[in-house]
């Protein structure tokens, strides 16, 4: 019957939530700035702060590249998620463990709480790494092809005329030039 009610108007449909707009470039500097603090805050250990270190420097770096690739790509998804979630959880998890048995008590096999971590880390680093590598890649894809597009119009390349081997002039007196 509520196909009958909508028809009639007897029935209206439940509003529909906005969803929450995606992270801005802003808001992921702002969770990095976060994760920074709670690092020193809860004096996570220097293995912990270099890892998350070389983490957000790549983030950060990614981020002016992802203006053109988009933050609703694939790449622009996982950069935000292991900005906002990803890298926040991951340290919360271990930091809210005492830090003497975290250090020094295997909980998964041979593995303590800070082995898991750091390598937790270690693969959002490589995976940041490879999004890093994949949106640089573009542009020197684009300098490849122009390059090829001003050898192709102005037909000189590598094997030019132009040289800047002329004769070389005498120094200046007074000149340290040797």
């Amino acid at each position: 019957m509520g196909f009958w009610d909508r028809l009639f108007g007897r029935r209206q449909e439940p509003e529909v939530e906005p969803l929450p707009a995606p992270p801005t470039e802003d808001d992921i500097r702002a969770a990095l700035d976060t994760v920074g603090q709670t690092l020193g805050s809860r004096n996570a250990p220097p293995v912990v702060r270099a890892r998350v270190q070389r983490i957000d420097t790549t983030i950060r770096g990614t981020l002016p590249r992802l203006r053109d690739i988009g933050l609703g790509s694939y790449d622009g998804f996982s950069v935000m998620t292991t900005a906002t979630d990803y890298l926040p959880e991951a340290l919360d998890n271990y930091l809210r463990l005492p830090r003497e048995w975290a250090d020094t008590r295997p909980i998964e096999g041979h593995k303590t709480a800070l082995m898991i971590l750091v390598e937790q880390l270690d693969l959002l680093a490589a995976t940041m790494d490879k999004i890093f590598d994949a949106a640089n890649r573009a542009d020197a894809q684009a300098l490849i092809a122009h390059g090829r597009f001003l050898e192709a119009k102005f037909g000189h390349g590598a094997e030019s005329t132009i040289t800047v081997d002329g004769p070389v002039p005498p120094p200046r007196p007074g000149s340290l030039d040797l």
